[in-house]
């Protein structure tokens, strides 16, 4: 049976893209658990790193980026199902594991409006099972979520000393406060949409 596991990385950022990651394994969960395959926020960057690397040895992974820009223009939830089918039609498995960005109640409502987009596409439309944690309970999950983890703090690092941006870091505020003190615009990698950044324009004098 070819199974996609399927994780993000980045969604409640006010900096970066949001990061979704699928994952096809061609060993077992055994294989992938020996490797040290879990969340990736269990994992320390280094860990993540060396687990990310060893992947390709491992299966197939792939990535989708969702720009700063694309999540201003659009609906971040709808733009990560999409990045999901988008996925799912690609690697076309018999099984998709996915972690679930919405509350439980509302996995039934994701799994169907998936199927609806996948059939819209005539692509395949495999058993879809969508659980909370699922990246701590599913090493294909596990590994999707190490390599979008890794790749998007990839691209945070090359923002400079920019905080981990979230909403909640000090660094990453005190960062975005220079741009209102100093009256600049904001930069393409700010989701200038997101509460933090519109609530720092709005306090500006």
């Amino acid at each position: 049976m070819r199974v996609l596991g399927l994780d993000e990385a980045g969604r409640g950022c006010v900096l970066g893209p949001l990061v979704v990651g699928g994952f096809c394994p061609a060993v077992s969960d055994a294989a992938l658990g020996s490797l040290g395959v879990t969340d990736s926020k269990a994992l320390s960057p280094a860990k993540r790193r060396a687990i990310a690397a060893a992947l390709p040895t491992m299966g197939t992974g792939a990535l989708r980026f969702l720009s700063p820009a694309q999540i201003d223009a659009g609906n971040v939830n709808a733009l990560e199902e999409d990045a999901f089918v988008d996925l799912i039609a690609s690697f076309a498995p018999d099984r998709v594991l996915l972690d679930a960005p919405v509350q439980p109640r509302g996995i039934p409502a994701l799994v169907r409006r998936l199927e609806a987009a996948l059939r819209a596409r005539g692509a395949a439309v495999p058993e879809i099972i969508a659980e909370p944690k699922a990246d701590l309970h599913h090493r294909p999950v596990g590994a999707a979520s190490i390599l979008a983890k890794v790749a998007r703090d990839a691209e945070i690092a090359a923002l400079g000393p920019v905080g981990s941006g979230y909403p909640s870091d000090p660094v990453t505020v005190a960062w975005l406060q220079g741009f209102v003190d100093r009256g600049e615009p904001w930069p393409a990698c700010v989701r200038q949409r997101w509460g933090t950044s519109r609530r720092l324009r709005a306090l500006a004098p």
